[in-house]
């Protein structure tokens, strides 16, 4: 008998629930209730994340874990608790960069520990030495709250395992239950509070916060790739050449005081 069957034999008759009441609960038939607990089939990734989240577990401890009047939770301290990531590989067993295109972005907040949904999205590799080390993923971005890096834009991140690495001042794509696929700047290190501030660089948005249970996964921006070329730089006007000296006045001042 898998610890699927076991566990979840078990838990529901500790909830209570008959067969049918927790199939009622799920929203399937009761006889697929009876066919996981006799281990004669096991429920597909969504159903299996509905179970998880209704007896309060991860589906790590639900598929894992042989759950009993003994068994105690494993305490998850916030940022650093394990999670399972899924990745894809090539045929000489390479990890891939896997695309995240904005029109899969809904789907990858129910897919991405998935490994099925994994394997179908679109990948490639990029032979860049900073890439060796770490797992990567490519995110389209769409707004212009990051400007000046374009709407369209695909951001390569760095898979963070730690959330406590988190550093306040850089860049990073989280991904939440609420908000879904943002690129965003951190306002604050992750362990100082159970909450993550979230700063746009275009400052006609406002900074907001968003609770540590809500966010799903973490990725370090390490690059980003575009196909919008930046303006030239403006010739400077005499306002601009009035700051500047003004601005070197006050420096070569500040210096003699000192």
């Amino acid at each position: 008998m898998s610890n699927i069957s076991s566990n979840l034999k078990y838990l529901r008759k500790k909830k209570g629930h008959t067969q049918q009441q927790f199939a009622d609960a799920m929203g399937i038939k009761r006889s697929l209730i009876g066919a996981y607990e006799e281990d004669r089939a096991e429920p597909k990734y969504d159903l299996l994340k509905k179970i998880a989240e209704y007896f309060e577990l991860t589906i790590d401890e639900f598929i894992n874990e042989n759950i009993n009047d003994s068994w105690k939770p494993k305490p998850k301290s916030q940022g650093s608790n394990l999670r399972i990531l899924s990745i894809s590989v090539d045929k000489d067993d390479n990890e891939n960069i896997e695309m995240v295109p904005v029109k899969a972005s809904a789907g990858y907040l129910n897919g991405f520990s998935d490994p099925q949904y994994i394997k179908d999205l679109p990948k490639f590799q990029l032979p860049l030495p900073f890439l060796k080390q770490g797992t990567f993923r490519a995110f389209e971005i769409v707004g212009d709250s990051m400007l000046p890096i374009q709407s369209g834009s695909v951001i390569l991140g760095e898979y963070l395992d730690n959330w406590n690495d988190v550093k306040t001042g850089e860049t990073y794509v989280i991904i939440s239950k609420n908000e879904g696929v943002v690129y965003k700047r951190a306002g604050n290190r992750f362990k100082e509070n159970k909450e993550l501030k979230l700063i746009s660089d275009n400052k006609v948005y406002d900074p907001y916060t968003i609770a540590a249970e809500d966010i799903l996964e973490i990725w370090k921006a390490k690059a980003y790739i575009s196909s919008t070329l930046p303006d030239p730089t403006p010739e400077p006007t005499i306002e601009t050449l009035t700051n500047m000296m003004s601005q070197m006045q006050k420096s070569i001042s500040q210096l003699n005081k000192n």
